[in-house]
């Protein structure tokens, strides 16, 4: 029995297979280490986030009155951290009618106190930490 494979003269229907595969195999490792460099990227990422969030902020409880809130706040720090936390107040329409940022510093870790905010066009239903960033 005979068997006939035929050779197709080199070149002329482009590129060999041995090349093809070489190619490919770039690209899979190429697409590898692209890959990893990212996922490295966003584990740093949501490692810093976690761990560098040093300064965070929870209201107690507030008592709004015709021109003010105020607001018992408890914070949260590394020892030695400083920063600040943004409150705002509403209105019972919805309308913003206060917003402050305060400022925290000092050697505690925890710290509790008592604020004061501010009102204009309208009294004060609600107290809203916006946030807490460390300097």
């Amino acid at each position: 029995m005979m068997s006939a494979v035929q050779q197709v003269p080199e070149g002329r229907y482009g590129a060999s297979r041995s090349a093809d595969a070489r190619a490919d195999r770039k690209l899979k490792i190429a697409a590898i280490v692209l890959g990893t460099l990212f996922a490295a990227m966003m584990c740093w990422f949501g490692w810093y986030y976690v761990a560098g969030n040093k300064f965070s902020g929870e209201i107690i409880a507030f008592k709004t009155y015709d021109d003010s809130v105020k607001v018992h706040l408890e914070i949260r720090k590394d020892s030695g951290a400083s920063g600040y936390c943004t409150i705002r107040s509403q209105a019972a329409d919805g309308a913003e009618v206060g917003r402050a940022d305060f400022r925290f510093s000092g050697h505690e870790d925890r710290i509790d106190k008592v604020v004061t905010l501010r009102t204009t066009g309208g009294r004060g239903t609600s107290a809203e930490l916006v946030g807490c960033h460390a300097d």
